[in-house]
């Protein structure tokens, strides 16, 4: 019978839904953080542990920028968004005396950061409304397929984290369903997420416009209008969750002020939880901020991050790598 027991065990390794512990994670060095990220996973995945935790209950959700992908020098949908403008700028010649629309099309980066919160939230409604919703996303897939990052010139979905890609994967393989939770726009996400990081459309929970329900000559479709509906940051990232998920996660991950409140509702559930933060400390392989940053601000969630037992990634020193290898046809 322990013959048999250790034949089905060495079975069930070789599956894809079995990885071995001491192969989990290869991206991520050894030490502190992957060891607590691997106990967790496997502690709540094991029946008759003390931290074993109900598969229908293993959810779990990651900030997208600046946790799953860059965020530098800029938010990559406000660079989609600015890239929409000049490309629509011609079919508005009132653009050129508006000041935030005129910054970007004149790729007036200064005139532009000066602008305030409202001129910024007008540039990308504009770029993103008065068409479909359908529309929307064959757009937003093509420029994901083509746009160049302006630092390094990778295609955007090549600036995703390696180590995060490997914990998304490591988690599923545990039973965990993963949900992104970002205050970036849900309809910006939705197109490109499951190919990029396997997470469905279903699993992306955002910020949304308003959209309108309509009958035309082609046909029903849902219109996007110049309106927003939800804004899934800071206290609007709880409210996403149960708005859209409807349980408590028991693992979260972000990287700024803005996953503060995720991960204080996470953590606060009853049983044991998982708060995790990216701390972009590698200013040579990727960019290195935190406190003083306009972009990815980390300030208050990494003074808390201590006092509630929050695990804290320092990218130079637990992260082999950063980015994933580009494809060679590339």
């Amino acid at each position: 019978m322990r013959l048999l027991l250790l034949l089905l065990t060495g079975c069930l390794l070789q599956l894809p839904g079995f990885a071995r512990a001491d192969e989990a994670l290869p991206s991520w060095n050894p030490g502190a953080v992957r060891d607590a990220l691997i106990a967790f996973v496997e502690g709540a995945s094991a029946p008759g542990s003390d931290d074993f935790i109900p598969e229908a209950e293993r959810i779990a959700v990651f900030d997208n920028d600046g946790t799953l992908w860059a965020e530098q020098p800029a938010y990559f949908q406000l660079l989609f968004a600015m890239d929409r403008i000049r490309a629509l700028a011609p079919e508005h010649p009132e653009w050129r005396e508006n000041a935030p629309f005129r910054a970007v099309i004149e790729n007036d980066m200064k005139a532009l950061a000066a602008t305030g919160e409202h001129e910024l939230l007008e540039v990308v409604m504009a770029a993103q409304s008065g068409m479909s919703s359908t529309q929307f996303a064959g757009i937003v897939q093509a420029w994901i397929d083509s746009a160049r990052h302006p630092t390094t010139g990778r295609r955007y979905t090549e600036m995703v984290y390696q180590p995060m890609q490997e914990l998304l994967t490591y988690l599923r393989a545990h039973g965990f369903r993963t949900y992104i939770v970002s205050g970036g726009g849900v309809d910006f996400m939705r197109p490109w997420t499951e190919s990029v990081y396997g997470i469905p459309p279903e699993q992306v929970v955002g910020s949304s416009s308003e959209l309108r329900f309509e009958i035309t000559e082609d046909g029903p479709r849902l219109l996007r209008e110049p309106a927003l509906h939800h804004v899934n940051d800071k206290a609007g990232k709880p409210v996403g969750i149960q708005r859209f998920i409807g349980r408590r996660p028991v693992f979260a991950a972000g990287n700024s002020d803005g996953d503060l409140e995720m991960l204080q509702w996470t953590t606060a559930g009853e049983g044991r939880a998982f708060g995790l933060l990216v701390h972009h400390t590698d200013g040579e392989r990727e960019w290195a901020y935190d406190r003083a940053s306009a972009i990815g601000r980390l300030d208050r969630a990494l003074d808390e991050a201590g006092p509630r037992g929050w695990t804290v990634v320092d990218m130079a020193r637990d992260w082999r790598r950063v980015y994933p290898a580009i494809p060679a046809e590339h």
